[in-house]
């Protein structure tokens, strides 16, 4: 790569680590003149430690002078100290100044990762955003961290020390730092492969993730269809491709160290040739001898790893563009510039000439009606027909393709999200829990809430008792997704989290699905009393439980095919009439047998 491209590109290296310590680094920056204070205190110990060996030489040695004995060694004692302290006041400051970049990043991310729309979410692996929450954020430390080490702690001690061998002997430091050309040419060929083994090991990562997420939430079936050896399978290729990723990554960033073996070993050698011929033959100081070859051997280690930076850089910034291919992703959908705040003095909701597909496939074809203010309109019709569709437009988790959805005359799409969803109450027929407290869950149907209110609402919605046979009552953990309680259970409890709500349009989606028959029967109760006065659409495929519905909608392939009364429905002899007389008399049957 040419050094103007390296400048210039984007996606380069050094437009993205100037662009990660601009964003983060920035705010830091009392702490960073810190933490090089302490690193130029390491150099200078470094190289006084060095520099340090001509008198050891010259003065112990070969003059047997005892009073520097003592006097050496107290100097000696004082350099280490000063090396050890401010080695851990480096240590300490780059740990804390890392964890709090760390911890910045992965908010940013998950911020813009909770302003996508569902079809991100959608199309998105859950490891994949896991991966990215947790590597990302360590990979750009990583490199903040190797820029700050290498120029402060390597640069500085390899300045201090070629200082010293060049004031010892000038011609010596001409031969010892003939090595460093073909040293960066010879890194310089191994970058760009490091960088393609990076990004795969990553996506590889991004697979093991997957896999172990969805085999923990859906161990159930893994186990009851007897698929493990399948999950352990492709869990094994995953880790197989992982491992041998880094093993490639791990052999090409060793090849430095041959590379860099070599070359050293020659400079010394010639080191010594020369400036043994010199002390013998030509009577030099042997002292300063000593001191040049103290100082190149110490400057050996640090412009290793200044050979092998960018090596490790090119591995770290595949996270980094990664992170900032997240970050910079704009928001899926926003508030429209000057979006009103949503006002529902009445609850009607319409659609007019709705379409709608999730791919090639249309979800809704110029769907359109009207759900009345203050009733109960019901949604029937067979799987795919459109209605769950439906509820997530009208929470706008998408946005129609054409056509309005309108809230008392209000396009949704001119309004705030907020205002919006605030005015909306929805219980699902896939309940979800957080792993919070039973209080926790229903109260963020209404942050705030006081806790009268959030037991008023579980007695509404018949879940009050079972919530107090619970060891901890109402500060009872539900477990990840809910886990620790029935599916009843958790459906009465968002049921009771909708009636904190209190919201004008509620959408039911078979909230009564996973309730038993007596526990159903009181809920319905439940349900009926919240319901008055307030808008409401049901999503049904058990048609007796809408057959008191204001008005019914019976979907067909994304449109409304029908609508009217049970009655009305019934009498017309077409597809509800064929829904219910099927359902019926199976229920008939069942009841017979």
């Amino acid at each position: 790569m040419s050094l103007t491209r390296w400048f210039s590109d984007p996606d380069g290296s050094y437009v993205l680590i100037r662009r990660l310590i601009a964003e983060n680094a920035r705010e830091h920056l009392p702490g960073y003149a810190l933490t090089v204070v302490f690193m130029a205190l390491i150099a200078g110990s470094t190289a006084a430690s060095a520099w340090i060996m001509r008198d050891v030489i010259n003065e112990v040695f070969i003059n047997r002078d005892k009073a520097m004995i003592t006097l050496i060694s107290v100097a000696v004692m004082g350099i280490f100290a000063v090396k050890g302290f401010a080695t851990f006041g480096q240590q300490v400051l780059m740990s804390r100044i890392g964890n709090a970049i760390v911890a910045r990043i992965q908010n940013r991310l998950f911020q813009v990762i909770t302003r996508q729309d569902m079809a991100f979410f959608d199309h998105t692996p859950l490891g994949d955003l896991t991966t990215r929450l947790a590597h990302n954020s360590q990979a750009a430390r990583g490199v903040i961290d190797m820029v700050i080490l290498s120029l402060g702690r390597d640069v500085l001690s390899v300045i201090g020390l070629v200082s010293v061998m060049v004031l010892q002997d000038p011609a010596l430091s001409v031969v010892a730092l003939l090595i460093m050309p073909p040293a960066v040419f010879g890194v310089s060929l191994l970058v760009r492969r490091v960088r393609k083994h990076a990004r795969s090991q990553f996506v590889s990562t991004t697979r093991i993730v997957s896999a172990m997420q969805e085999t923990t939430i859906g161990i159930r079936v893994v186990k009851a269809f007897r698929v493990e050896e399948r999950m352990r399978q492709e869990m094994g290729k995953a880790i197989r491709d992982v491992e041998h990723r880094s093993n490639r990554i791990a052999s090409l960033t060793a090849r430095t160290s041959p590379l860099m073996e070599t070359l050293g070993g020659f400079a010394v050698a010639m080191v010594i040739f020369y400036g043994g011929y010199s002390v013998v033959e030509r009577g030099q100081d042997p002292g300063a001898f000593f001191a040049f070859i103290t100082a190149l051997l110490l400057a050996y280690e640090p412009v290793k790893r200044l050979a092998r930076l960018q090596v490790n850089l090119n591995t770290s910034l595949v996270g980094v563009r990664l992170m900032y291919e997240m970050l910079d992703r704009p928001p899926s959908y926003a508030d429209r510039q000057g979006s009103a705040e949503l006002a529902v003095p009445k609850g009607e909701v319409r659609f007019e000439g709705v379409a709608f597909s999730y791919g090639e496939a249309p979800a809704l074809n110029g769907l359109s009606f009207t759900a009345e203010a203050g009733k109960v309109t019901a949604l029937v019709g067979g799987s795919g027909a459109g209605k769950s569709t439906t509820f997530s437009l009208i929470e706008r988790f998408y946005d129609v393709s054409s056509g309005r959805v309108l809230i008392d005359g209000q396009d949704i799409r001119d309004v705030t999200l907020a205002s919006l969803r605030d005015h909306i109450a929805l219980v699902t027929q896939d309940t979800f829990l957080f792993d919070l407290s039973i209080r926790d869950n229903i109260a963020l149907g209404r942050p705030g809430a006081s806790d009268g209110d959030i037991i008023r609402a579980a007695m509404d919605a018949n879940a009050h008792e079972f919530i107090e046979a619970q060891a901890q009552g109402y500060d009872t953990m539900v477990g990840e997704g809910g886990g620790r309680l029935s599916g009843g259970q958790r459906q009465r409890i968002a049921i009771a989290r909708a009636m904190l709500r209190n919201a004008p349009i509620l959408l039911l989606d078979e909230a009564t699905s996973a309730l038993d028959a007596e526990s159903e029967a009181k809920v319905q109760g439940a349900l009926k009393r919240l319901m008055q006065g307030r808008t409401t659409l049901v999503i049904a495929h058990r048609l007796a439980t809408v057959r008191d519905a204001d008005r019914i909608l019976v979907f067909d392939r994304g449109q409304v095919v029908e609508a009217g009364t049970h009655d009305e429905l019934v009498a017309r002899d077409g597809l509800y009439r064929r829904l219910a007389d099927l359902q019926f008399r199976d229920a008939a049957e069942r009841s017979a047998s």
